[in-house]
């Protein structure tokens, strides 16, 4: 079963947003510039994620893919002994 893309990329881009803002907040940025640099990096959390989590249903659809295939080939091996 493949992992859902959407709502993984959205709670990693918003753990991003405040991770950044609290950071730029720290080092005593303005306001406006926290909020860029956050949203900014938001974004890229976002892609990076969605890129992330599509790469690993690809891997896991390829393992069960290849788990079936190998499944049917022992069976039907198996029947024609």
């Amino acid at each position: 079963m493949p992992l859902q893309v959407r709502p993984i990329a959205i709670s990693m881009s918003v753990l991003f947003f405040f991770g950044i803002s609290f950071i730029g907040w720290i080092s005593g940025l303005s306001p406006f510039v926290c909020c860029k640099r956050a949203l900014a990096g938001a974004v890229l959390a976002y892609i990076t994620g969605t890129l992330a989590v599509k790469a690993i249903n690809a891997v896991l659809m390829s393992a069960l893919i290849t788990k079936r295939i190998n499944e049917d080939k022992e069976e039907d091996s198996g029947i024609r002994d």
